[in-house]
Formats: structure tokens, C-alpha cells, sequence
């Protein structure tokens, strides 16, 4: 049964007339009507306005601008299809009623966080009878009429690994609704987000091996400044020096991401949880995991991007040259060097990142997100960049041991380095303030590598037709 409600205003509201519903289609007892007008509040008239751009953007199939009959009778069925999936993934019960508990326990699988005032607040605004319940029909009528805003939208607006890049691959992968796999836009966002990083890594290059070069060449006696690394660069081999590393920085984006997100997925399907998205420690253990294996199946590539960003004018023709003079010179081994500290910095980098993030998520949800879960390009650009500076910092010690042992060519009849021993050493000689040699640049680049990431990723969306923002 199709219904249409027509809202009549209060007697001195101002009103203002509108075109409610047109239709070229009409069944033939109903060719007689060529138009519906009713009269609503002048305030209301902006919220109609949007209402009726995201129903005509949900369904109308032929791209005419308009909706009839068949278009509308059409949305409706579709919708409700996918009312009744989000009705029963939040009736914990099974019992055909929702309460406050349920809606609570709902978001806190997603890492959002309300009260139970807020989760009432909620219920009312649904509840007909005043049970403090939302049964079915109650659901489908606040809904139906709406285009679904609700825990989906959160997943959709809030992507956060995919966009950002700062050079670092070892944050938990985002999410995807179930439309996005359905229709094969989650493949259009991850490539969008790796051409994003390439752009990303190129633009920021300079400071990356700046940082590289500080990490592994800076103590108390060679204290390098950012103008002096620099000049240094510049002097030993121009201006194209300062990009030294970049190309197999940037190969390393596709098999790094494609595994990660591949890992991920049979990941979760592990862990058993039946839910559209798993709870926070979930997120947090098969990350972690899926990004231990994908470091684990690139690792040569950041060995090699390590040793290419060191290298000196005319050491290596290329990046085949320089894998071959280190397989030939320090064996297979070598392409594993600093491959534990970088393992566990998986962890604390993954963790700080994601629980700062979702902190800042859930407290913009929670007092600022009324109408709908979009942040807005600053509040995103604002909580990537505050998530992805914390797990840094907090990895900071362990990347740069990895990068000191990744830069130690193998001499033969010489001690291994282990990471504990290089650990006492940067301790004793440099003190704490040692294991945060390159930091500077390190963070310089975030905001210009987040900022263009989110740039790129936008318009690599729109060229490749994604359309569910």
C-alpha cells in the first residue's frame, strides 16, 4: 500500500505553498490529478527542500530529475527492505521491540558512546504510544519517507585510513556499510585513497628523507638542523636528491593496502562477528593483524626505500641495482633488518591512532550531530591529523631503531645489532631525547600530507563515480 501524508500547519503559523509531489506516471484512476500542494511553516520550507534531494537522489532510476509513480512505489519497497535489515540488527532481543538499551548497545558496537537519557531522547522521538519501545510499524513510519540516516551514515562519513596518509601504512582499515560491498564502491575507494598516498608521499618526500636521514646521521656531535639537512642534500646531489626513496615508497601503496585490506576481511570472518562493523577491541586485534602481515609481505620495500633515501650520488643505478648489491653483499636476511621493532610498532601506533580517533568521532557525535553523522572537511582533517600525530608519537621510538637497523649494511665477522643492544646504545650515548631524532619533519609533513590526501581522495572519488557521500 503506498500512503502519502500531507502535514497541516497550525492556525497563524506563516505558510508558504510548495509543490509536494508531481507524477508523470500515474495510474489511470488517477489521471485526473496533475498536482498536490499543501502548506506548511516558512521554516519548515528549507528542511523540505533537502528532504526532497536526497528522496529524488535515492530513487530516481532515469536521471531526469523527477520522480514518478513507478520511481517513488519503487524507492519506497527498496527502502523499507533496508529499514526492516536495520531494525533487526538493533532488536538484540528478537522480541520485535527496540528499547533504550538496545539502541545503547548498538552504538557501543560501533565505538559510539551515549547515555541513556540520550538513547531515550531517541525513543521519543520514534514512539507513538509512549511505551518507551519502538516496534516495527513505528519504525517504518519515522523512517520511511526519510532517506536512511543512521548507524550506516556513520561508517560512510567517517572513513579515516582509507583518506589519510601520512607515509606510515599501520592504522586499522576502515569500514564499509554493506551497500558500498554490494555494489563495488568499497574497490573504488581504496584506489582512490592509494593514488591519494602517492600523491601524498611525493608532495611531502623532501621531509620524509630529511627525516630518514636525521634518524639514522644525527647524534650529539652532528646535531643536523631542518635548513642544514637540507642545504646538505641539495649540495651532495641537487634539487632531485631531495626525492631520493620516493618511487619505491610510492609502489609500495598497492600489494601493502590490497593484502592489508584482504587480511582484514578473513580476519573479522575469525573473529565470528556477525555485526555490520566489529566492537573497538575487534577493530583494534584484527588490524593489527592485518597489518602485520601486509608489513610482513612488503618488508624488503621498506628496506630498500630505507636504503634509497641514504644512498649516495651514483651508489645505485636503481632500485633492482640496489636489491641486487644487497643480495649479493649481505644475503636474503638483510631485507629483513629492523623487521621485530617494526612489528611492535604495529601495535601502539594502531591503538593510538584508532582510540584517538574514535574519542574525537564520539564526542562530535555526541554534541554536535543532529541531523546528520557528516563532520565536515575540517573537523575530519582536524581528528586524522590529532589521531595520526598521537600514534606517531607514540611508535616514534620503536620506527626509528627499525630505520637504524635497516641502514646497517652487514659486515662480515662484525656483531649482529639486535634491537635491545641499539636501544642501550641510543640511551647511553644520546640519552631519551636520542630516540626522537627526526621528529621535527616528521610531524611538519602530517598536516600537508593529510590535507592532500583528503584533497586527492575527494576528486579520485568523483572521477571514479563513487557517489555514496
Amino acid at each position: 500500500m503506498l500512503c502519502l501524508c500531507l502535514y497541516v500547519p497550525l492556525i497563524g503559523e506563516t505558510q508558504t505553498e510548495f509543490q509536494y509531489f508531481e507524477s508523470k506516471g500515474l495510474p489511470a484512476e488517477l489521471k485526473s490529478i496533475f498536482k498536490l500542494s499543501v502548506f506548511i511553516p516558512s521554516q519548515e520550507f528549507s528542511t523540505y527542500r533537502q528532504w526532497k534531494q536526497k528522496i529524488v537522489q535515492a530513487g530516481d532510476k532515469d536521471l531526469d530529475g523527477q520522480l514518478d509513480f513507478e520511481e517513488f512505489v519503487h524507492y519506497l519497497q527498496d527502502h523499507e527492505k533496508k529499514l526492516r535489515l536495520v531494525f533487526k540488527s538493533l532488536d538484540k532481543k528478537n522480541d520485535g521491540r527496540i528499547d533504550a538499551q538496545e539502541i545503547m548497545q548498538s552504538l557501543r558496537d560501533l565505538g559510539v558512546k551515549i547515555s541513556e537519557q540520550q538513547a531515550e531522547k531517541i525513543l521519543k522521538s520514534m514512539d507513538k504510544n509512549g511505551t518507551m519501545t519502538i516496534d516495527w510499524n513505528e519504525w517504518r513510519d519515522y523512517h520511511l519517507l526519510h532517506p536512511v540516516e543512521n548507524i550506516p551514515e556513520i561508517i560512510l562519513y567517517w572513513k579515516h585510513s582509507t583518506i589519510f596518509d601520512v607515509g606510515e601504512n599501520l592504522t586499522v582499515p576502515d569500514e564499509f556499510t554493506v551497500e558500498e560491498r554490494q555494489t563495488g564502491m568499497w574497490w573504488r575507494h581504496l584506489v582512490a585513497g592509494g593514488g591519494a598516498g602517492a600523491v601524498s608521499r611525493t608532495c611531502t618526500a623532501p621531509l620524509d628523507r630529511l627525516k630518514v636521514l636525521m634518524q639514522v646521521h644525527a647524534s650529539r656531535s652532528n646535531n643536523m638542523c631542518i635548513v642544514g639537512g637540507f642545504t646538505q642534500m641539495i649540495r651532495e646531489g641537487g634539487a632531485r636528491s631531495l626525492w631520493r626513496g620516493n618511487g619505491i615508497n610510492v609502489l609500495k601503496i598497492a600489494p601493502e593496502s590490497a593484502i592489508k585490506f584482504m587480511a582484514y576481511e578473513q580476519i573479522k570472518r575469525l573473529v565470528g562477528s556477525d555485526q555490520e562493523t566489529l566492537r573497538i577491541h575487534e577493530r583494534l586485534v584484527a588490524g593489527s593483524l592485518a597489518g602485520a602481515i601486509a608489513q610482513s609481505s612488503i618488508y624488503p620495500m621498506e628496506v630498500l626505500k630505507t636504503r634509497m633515501a641514504l644512498r649516495k650520488t651514483g651508489q645505485y643505478s636503481g632500485m633492482l641495482d640496489c636489491a641486487r648489491k644487497i643480495l649479493a653483499r649481505e644475503g636474503v636476511a638483510a631485507f629483513y633488518k629492523g623487521y621485530v621493532p617494526n612489528m611492535l610498532g604495529i601495535i601502539p601506533y594502531a591503538g593510538i591512532d584508532l582510540a584517538v580517533y574514535e574519542t574525537l568521532k564520539n564526542a562530535w557525535l555526541q554534541r554536535y550531530a543532529v541531523n546528520s553523522a557528516d563532520p565536515g572537511v575540517f573537523v575530519l582533517l582536524a581528528c586524522g591529523t590529532m589521531s595520526s600525530t598521537c600514534g606517531q608519537l607514540a611508535s616514534y621510538p620503536l620506527a626509528l631503531v627499525r630505520t637504524r637497523m635497516q641502514a646497517q649494511a652487514s659486515i662480515e665477522g662484525a656483531p649482529e645489532v639486535t634491537m635491545s643492544s641499539l636501544f642501550r646504545q641510543i640511551l647511553r650515548t644520546e640519552g631519551a631525547f636520542g630516540l626522537y631524532r627526526g621528529l621535527a619533519p616528521n610531524f611538519m609533513k602530517v598536516i600537508p600530507a593529510v590535507s592532500i590526501s583528503y584533497v586527492v581522495y575527494e576528486n579520485l572519488k568523483i572521477t571514479l563515480g563513487v557517489q555514496s557521500r
